[in-house]
């Protein structure tokens, strides 16, 4: 089971990403879905998370109003939009699975989410 994060660069603060994930392995509509971020000498923390059907989404504060999860489940795909992007949103960026996207927004930063893939980087310079 692999989830491969794609779409992350350098921007401009003020410019936006839209980063996008590929579930492979298995079909992950079932899942609730996330993103979660780590910056250089910080701890691990949630962004974003949808649930299985789409309705529902939770966003970390830092992110709200700037940040749109959305995912295809016939596309098996999960997307994160970022608009005005800041210099504190550099990370890497990676996504995430587990049984509800309400756990995923719950997580710690030493919490382990069902599924995590590895990242994509994301570099907002000033």
């Amino acid at each position: 089971v692999q989830l491969q994060a794609s779409g992350g660069g350098l921007v401009q603060a003020g410019g936006s990403l839209r980063l996008s994930c590929t579930p492979s392995g298995r079909t992950f509509s079932t899942y609730g879905m996330g993103w979660l971020r780590q910056a250089p000498g910080k701890e691990r923390e949630f962004v974003a998370a949808i649930s299985r059907t789409g309705d529902i989404t939770y966003y970390a504060d830092s992110v709200k109003g700037r940040f749109t999860i959305s995912r295809d489940n016939a596309k098996n795909m999960i997307y994160l939009q970022m608009n005005s992007l800041k210099p504190e949103d550099t990370a890497v960026y990676s996504c995430a699975a587990d049984a509800s996207a309400r756990r995923l927004s719950n997580l710690g930063a030493k919490d382990n989410a069902m599924y995590r893939g590895r990242g994509t980087l994301v570099t907002v310079s000033s």
